[in-house]
């Protein structure tokens, strides 16, 4: 089935609903769990999505796969475990549903997402006074605890990294969207008592109206009234390229520049600031303001504009709490500076992306909350085939790494698109020997395991399920000085394409059905295919644009 921007929204907020929903009334019922049949968790074992432990006293259950984070520091909202209840027989009912868990996010919804009825604008009477506290400023490092004024009421600060966000129009205290997550309301500064409203804009994005998400979406289609994180829909088949901040060889172009071809632009790439921090650094030789316009004009156009971490030397520090904290705060602050669409991942071995490794679990965790900020966040993956179809081979290490993070995030995912190139062969369980590179055959097998799904490990660690044809695309080199390795000529990606689409100009490698919706092409790099003459643009962007 097709999927649109705005059955995808749609769909999202729905989970995300019932999701708080669930949280919100588990924070105020006194729940009694026998724990005596339940396992204590181990820090290294590997636990999969529904699995249920205990921990200090506690029962949780996993969202996803989890590994080496404790359910009692990561059971917050959006994070991989959920607190089932005491084993003593209840969890208090006097707890704060707004009190943060130690990983610094929030523990449950805002208190306006407990009842279907709370999703329309209340008040509530609460005490005044004399307030002395400082007026709340976006960006300041505020404290948990702290208190601060905004819009004629006080407010303290709940959980820090979000109370310090530059995303005013999400965290400002008592005006921002999601304020509730990160401030609690202390009483007004004015009368003795005061009906404060709550505001339709403090309402999760899980709660927005369906006719509201559909008008969104399509007037993202023309570029009118676009918002950053607010991404267009994708054509059927899409072109997508990586324009890259740096002279590697091809040189440094504008992005206006960019010709009308390519459907999504991956800017390459953010920079890690440490301690989980991310940063944007335009290359000296573009004007920051001009650069901003530009991705402006090109989002006026339709065009999705996304921020892509990693790259082959690129790596993020997501190693805890406090890093995730910071990810996604400065990521947000990148999105809303810039006007970016979303982000693309693209982390390869520099990054230390394995199997248990804490920035698997965290990235998934910060993908979710992100998500909650844009609620049609883009979201797309470019890894190396040895992180993906690479499971098939073995389950360990670096191989299949990516496969529990793309499961975790296929809901929110809209495009991946596994790199065939730099890596050699690909083994199938199509053939017994490994596809070479470059060829219809590798190219049409790597996207059959990805929609069609298949077993790891050469079936002893259980299957991959696969995606919707929608959410995947070929990934190859633009020309021959793009890559190492891996070239394949454009005759043979155009065959590749009908084979997966049509079912027509196959090698020996066909798949089970014709995938019409199967999404398109993506490339290193548009300033490659720029320096060498648009020798990929041309003629695979005109054989996607003639797809029916």
């Amino acid at each position: 089935m097709k999927n649109t921007r705005a059955t995808k929204t749609v769909a999202k907020n729905y989970v995300l609903a019932l999701a708080a929903l669930c949280v919100s009334g588990l924070s105020t019922s006194a729940l009694a769990v026998n724990c005596s049949g339940l396992p204590v968790w181990n820090s290294t074992a590997a636990y999969g999505g529904g699995t249920q432990v205990q921990e200090t006293g506690k029962a949780y259950k996993a969202n996803w796969w989890s590994q080496g984070h404790s359910p009692a520091s990561y059971s917050g909202q959006w994070q991989e475990w959920a607190l089932l209840g005491a084993c003593d027989g209840g969890v208090s009912s006097s707890s704060k549903s707004s009190t943060p868990s130690s990983s610094s996010t929030p523990s449950s919804v805002a208190p306006s997402s407990k009842s279907s009825s709370s999703l329309a604008p209340s008040s509530s009477s609460i005490a005044g006074g004399n307030c002395a506290s400082p007026q709340y400023v976006a960006g300041t490092n505020y404290a948990a605890g702290q208190l601060v004024q905004n819009a004629g009421s006080e407010y303290r600060c709940t959980v820090a990294g979000w109370c310090g966000s530059t995303a005013a129009w999400a965290y400002a205290p008592g005006t921002g969207a999601h304020w509730q997550q990160a401030w609690e309301l202390v009483k007004s500064c004015g009368a003795a008592s005061s009906s404060v409203p709550v505001s339709s804009s403090s309402v999760a994005p899980s709660s927005r109206s369906s006719s509201s998400i559909s008008s969104r979406s399509s007037s993202s289609v023309s570029g009118n009234s676009r918002v950053p994180g607010d991404a267009a829909a994708l054509p059927k088949h899409a072109l997508v390229g990586y324009w890259h901040n740096f002279d590697n060889g091809s040189g440094v172009i504008r992005l206006a520049d960019v010709d009308a071809a390519w459907d999504v632009i991956v800017i390459a790439f953010v920079d890690d600031a440490g301690n989980g921090s991310v940063e944007f650094r335009l290359d000296p030789a573009l004007n920051k303001a001009q650069f901003i316009q530009d991705v402006a004009a090109k989002r006026a156009q339709g065009k999705n504009i996304v921020l892509s971490y990693g790259g082959e030397k690129g790596t993020v520090t997501l190693n805890n709490s406090t890093h995730l904290a910071n990810f996604v705060n400065s990521t947000a602050a990148i999105i809303n500076e810039y006007g970016f669409d979303g982000v693309d991942i693209d982390l390869e071995s520099g990054a230390g992306v394995m199997h248990g490794a804490p920035v698997i679990s965290n990235m998934v965790s910060a993908i979710k909350q992100l998500n909650a900020m844009y609620p049609d966040l883009y979201l797309s993956m470019a890894p190396e085939h040895p992180y993906v179809q690479g499971g098939y081979v073995a389950y360990t290490g670096i191989w299949g790494a990516y496969l529990p993070m793309i499961d975790q995030l296929r809901n929110e995912l809209d495009l991946l698109h596994v790199q065939l190139y730099n890596n050699g062969g690909l083994a199938t369980p199509y053939a017994a020997q490994a596809y070479q590179a470059g060829t219809v055959d590798m190219m049409v097998a790597s996207a059959r395991m990805l929609i069609e799904g298949f077993p790891l490990a050469n079936g002893t660690a259980g299957n991959f399920r696969g995606l919707r044809p929608d959410q995947v695309a070929l990934g190859l080199p633009s020309g021959p000085r793009a890559a190492g390795s891996g070239q394949a000529t454009t005759a043979d990606i155009n065959r590749a394409v009908s084979c997966l689409a049509l079912r027509t100009s196959c090698g020996t490698n066909v798949p089970l059905a014709a995938y019409g919706d199967f999404r398109g092409v993506m490339t290193w790099s548009i300033n490659w295919d720029v320096k060498d003459g648009r020798i990929f643009s041309v003629p695979v962007g005109n054989h996607l644009k003639a797809l029916p």
